[in-house]
């Protein structure tokens, strides 16, 4: 009886961890924000225009560094991404910034649509390998950095092809 009760008060309390997650997003929907974002003709609009330009600057950036790493561009000097790199973060700072407002309006759709999180996921791990491949641009390029630049460039068109599901599967 005691084991029932427990699975039944720990089932109880889980679930609601989740309603209370949920509400959480409700919330951040029904702020002024997010409300400005989802009902202003021009605001989601020119939100997701800022938030392509932002992904045309980081993914281009460290697209071509990547492409770079493995042999293409061969003309294009190697240390020109050094500078390009600070570029490539305010790419990302505009994205994170327009991103985050443009979630506001459908938090609570956002949050369990697998695109979206698979999005965020090769987001946060083609940034983790930026920064890393950026560590090693001033050493010789060895095999494992070649290897990381293709997991990088895998990330990024899977975070740009999962953005665009977004839209279509929730």
């Amino acid at each position: 009886y005691k084991a029932q009760t427990f699975a039944s008060s720990t089932k109880s309390n889980s679930w609601k961890q989740q309603e209370s997650i949920r509400n959480m997003f409700v919330w951040l929907e029904n702020t002024s924000l997010a409300l400005w974002v989802s009902t202003s003709l021009w605001a989601y609009p020119f939100l997701l225009s800022l938030h392509i330009v932002g992904l045309a600057v980081v993914v281009g950036i460290f697209s071509m560094r990547d492409l770079r790493i493995l042999g293409l561009f061969s003309a294009l000097p190697i240390n020109a991404f050094f500078a390009l790199g600070k570029l490539a973060i305010t790419g990302f700072v505009l994205n994170a910034i327009s991103g985050f407002l443009l979630f506001t309006s459908q938090a609570s759709v956002f949050v369990t649509s697998v695109p979206f999180l698979s999005k965020l996921s090769c987001i946060a791990i083609g940034m983790i390998l930026a920064f890393f491949i950026q560590s090693r641009l001033e050493k010789i390029i060895e095999l494992h950095t070649k290897v990381l630049a293709i997991i990088s460039l895998a990330c990024w068109v899977t975070a740009i092809v999962a953005g665009r599901l977004i839209a279509y599967i929730f």
